[in-house]
């Protein structure tokens, strides 16, 4: 008994229920891409940034709450392994939950893994196009292979939806995905 209980700890929780399809939240994310494009200052943009993570960080139901939580905390603490391993844990439960596959490719980022994080990007952005944060992440994990085009192209896609992102300093002259061509 001692052994069977202990591979059901190591295989990690066993699921109550099933991971519900997460809440339609478009109408909201669409009103506070419009604030944030609205905002005439960088503070309003702000608050409309805070508002979006408010959203997003909205997981499906208490287990994916709880699991998600914890992996915020893990990568908080620094350690990534742990978050990763409970990011994944999401994404196994919630494979429709965007902010599941957002969250492993930023631990992944942090760790140096950029292919994995693009592929984890990638999924997040077919699952909610409009996911400002993943948009960001796709252009600064583009960046960082090396695909300067795309991630210019990705970054001012996320800007046409935030125009206040911190991210906004990347494009600008002399930067690594400013304007090209201009040095005549």
């Amino acid at each position: 008994m001692r052994m069977i209980f202990a591979f059901a700890l190591m295989a990690g929780p066993v699921w109550a229920e099933s991971c519900p399809d997460p809440v339609d939240y478009g109408a909201e994310l669409n009103q506070l891409i419009e604030d944030a494009r609205e905002a005439p200052t960088e503070a309003g943009g702000r608050v409309a940034s805070d508002k979006m993570w408010q959203v997003w960080l909205r997981a499906p139901n208490d287990q994916a709450q709880d699991v998600l939580d914890q992996g915020l905390k893990r990568r908080d603490g620094f350690d990534f392994a742990g978050a990763y391993d409970d990011f994944d844990r999401l994404v196994q439960y919630c494979p429709t939950y965007a902010e599941g596959f957002n969250q492993r490719a930023y631990v992944q980022f942090l760790q140096g893994r950029f292919e994995g994080a693009l592929v984890d990007l990638d999924a997040a952005l077919v699952l909610n196009p409009s996911h400002v944060a993943a948009q960001s992440g796709r252009a600064l994990t583009l960046m960082q292979l090396g695909r300067l085009d795309e991630a210019r192209t990705q970054l001012l896609e996320a800007l046409e939806n935030n125009p206040w992102l911190s991210e906004r300093a990347l494009i600008a002259k002399d930067a690594p995905l400013g304007p090209i061509g201009e040095d005549i």
